[in-house]
């Protein structure tokens, strides 16, 4: 069984957890993804005026 860190409490749960059954943690994916691509458009902007 794969696991992942809980960043909240440390416990290892198991990878396809969206809870963690410790501390109610809610595991997301689309935070991160829309993290990089706010990070590139700002890159594009930034590019396009410089350039």
């Amino acid at each position: 069984m794969k696991t992942k860190e809980c960043p909240s409490c440390a416990m290892q749960v198991d990878e396809k957890s969206k809870i963690c059954p410790i501390c109610q943690y809610e595991f997301t994916r689309t935070n991160r993804t829309w993290q990089v691509v706010a990070l590139l458009l700002v890159l594009l902007f930034i590019y396009l005026i410089l350039f």
